[in-house]
């Protein structure tokens, strides 16, 4: 695993209480507003979007749901490195094809699968708004209680938009002291567009003492 899954790593660390505490306010916030697939973005490219995916996938495992989580960022897939996986099908080789079975893969940690982003297509965009997309997204929703995407940065491409009109809710990840205003402002814009629910924010590399990771409710 080339990033750190303080859930599995650290567990009672106050990084990996802070994705507990993230957990439990979607899980509030989906009582009334379901949250069966969520996409997990940043403004620009950042590792730190992937990190999120992984420790919140993993805790909601644990919780005993079943979890898959999607790399649907298939211009930087990350997915697979973090947990040691192959990249040659994925999401965009199921994209391809008219029908058949996901090629979802088992992990470590029970009830957490990953469907990898496979090798990179031309046009990733074109891919992601295709009616087969919407096929994928039925095939995963009957297969796990929770789907977490990876989502290409929503500034430098138009994927992560695409997909954001696609998902329940769409969680913004900036980074403390690195991502810029004017950024986190423009991504909440591209939302907005295309009507993408956009449930809240992580902010990630903040102090200890106030919280790594914390959630902002819109």
């Amino acid at each position: 695993m080339t990033l750190d899954i303080v859930a599995l790593t650290d567990a009672q660390s106050p990084q990996a209480e802070a994705y507990r505490s993230l957990r439990t306010n979607l899980d509030f916030y989906s009582l009334e507003n379901p949250l069966h697939t969520l996409l997990i973005a940043s403004p620009e490219p950042d590792d730190d979007k992937t990190k999120v995916v992984a420790n919140l996938g993993v805790i909601s495992a644990q919780a005993g749901k079943r979890v898959i989580l999607v790399d649907a960022d298939m211009r930087r897939p990350r997915l697979h490195e973090v947990f040691g996986l192959a990249n040659d099908r994925g999401l965009a080789t199921a994209l391809a094809e008219d029908a058949g079975e996901l090629p979802i893969f088992n992990t470590q940690v029970e009830n957490l699968r990953i469907l990898p982003a496979g090798p990179t297509p031309v046009n990733p965009a074109d891919l992601l708004a295709s009616a087969r997309m919407n096929d994928v997204l039925d095939q995963l929703k009957s297969q796990a209680d929770v789907i977490l995407f990876d989502a290409p940065p929503l500034v430098a491409v138009t994927d992560g938009a695409l997909l954001a009109a696609k998902v329940d809710g769409v969680l913004l990840v900036a980074r403390a002291g690195q991502t810029k205003r004017e950024l986190v402002e423009k991504a909440k814009d591209i939302l907005q567009k295309v009507k993408a629910n956009l449930v809240g924010a992580v902010l990630t590399n903040a102090a200890v003492e106030t919280g790594v990771y914390k959630y902002y409710g819109e």
